[in-house]
């Protein structure tokens, strides 16, 4: 199974922020460490903060911070609701299927139960055991400062 790049970029800004929970963050900050476009970015910050996990400030002193604990994000919660009802392959999506297979394949019906199975063992991952003692992630993620340019 593959991610989206928007998933992909929204677990990367959670763990960012989580690392950074003592102070609000800049998207130029996360763009930078995390290597990610400004664009991108922004798009999926307004995203978490609509769906309550960012919580935004704006203004010379803004920046973000998370909505709500680390420890209550459930990475499986996180992808479903960034990745919304996007299917995972063609037969899944019901006004775009072409294929004709569709009526009598047990593939879909397998590739079903996989991705609810993938989606489970997410449910089981909290934000907070992605980052918490977690000593490598910690040091790349710490802030770009001016003197490491």
């Amino acid at each position: 199974m593959r991610i989206t790049k928007r998933t992909n970029i929204a677990v990367r800004l959670l763990m960012y922020c989580a690392a950074h929970e003592d102070r609000l963050v800049t998207k130029a900050e996360i763009a930078e460490c995390c290597n990610i476009s400004e664009n991108h970015l922004a798009q999926v910050i307004n995203q978490l903060s609509q769906l309550g996990y960012l919580a935004t400030q704006r203004g010379r002193n803004g920046g973000m911070n998370l909505g709500k604990p680390a420890a209550e994000i459930r990475i499986g919660d996180v992808f479903r609701d960034v990745e919304g009802n996007l299917p995972m392959v063609e037969c899944f999506a019901d006004a775009d299927n072409t294929c004709p297979l569709s009526d009598a394949c047990r593939l879909k019906v397998a590739l079903a139960d996989a991705a609810q199975a993938f989606y489970a063992s997410l449910d089981d991952i909290s934000l907070e055991s992605l980052v918490c003692d977690n000593h490598d992630l910690l040091r790349i993620l710490q802030p770009v400062s001016c003197g490491a340019r």
